[in-house]
């Protein structure tokens, strides 16, 4: 199903399993105003296409345990595809690092690294660096308040013609 052809009410599914993984089918056929069948086919052909790619829960981790958040910019040596793919390897492997960006401009990648604390950031800097994996330079940015930190993306907003 290609982006273009989602309709108004491809749209309300979307916005409403965004807004709340955990609906009930009657739930989700009344938000959209279709039957519960209808509905529910909508929303598997909607599964089927990748368009909807997994459903989560969002963990408030500070109300578990105080935890860094760290913002790091990352500059490889050398720009060979071995050498973005070499990299590229190692992060996914790492489950502190929870996001990695692959950028234009003045770095190569920006990671958002979840650690105990700062002295926990730096031991997993060292082992990166250790690990020889191409770093040439990398800058931190300590996260010191999320002041947004949205998980609903504005699927409509971002359509064309909508």
């Amino acid at each position: 199903m290609a982006a273009a052809k989602l309709d108004p009410i491809d749209l309300k599914i979307l916005d409403a399993i965004q807004r709340d993984g955990r609906i009930t089918k009657l739930a989700l056929a009344e938000k959209v105003g279709l039957s519960p069948t209808p509905c529910w086919m909508r929303l598997r052909k909607l599964e089927k296409a990748g368009i909807v790619s997994g459903y989560h829960a969002a963990i408030a981790m500070r109300v578990i345990a105080p935890v860094a958040t760290v913002l790091m910019e990352v500059t490889l040596a050398s720009h060979r595809q071995a050498d973005f793919d070499r990299f590229e390897r190692v992060i996914r492997d790492i489950p502190e690092i929870v996001a990695c960006w692959s950028v234009g401009g003045g770095v190569d990648y920006v990671l958002k690294v979840m650690a105990r604390d700062i002295d926990a950031y730096q031991r997993l800097v060292d082992t990166l660096l250790e690990r020889e994996i191409g770093i040439d330079r990398y800058f931190t940015y300590i996260v010191t308040k999320t002041v947004k930190e949205d998980t609903v993306l504005p699927v409509a907003d971002l359509l064309p013609g909508h």
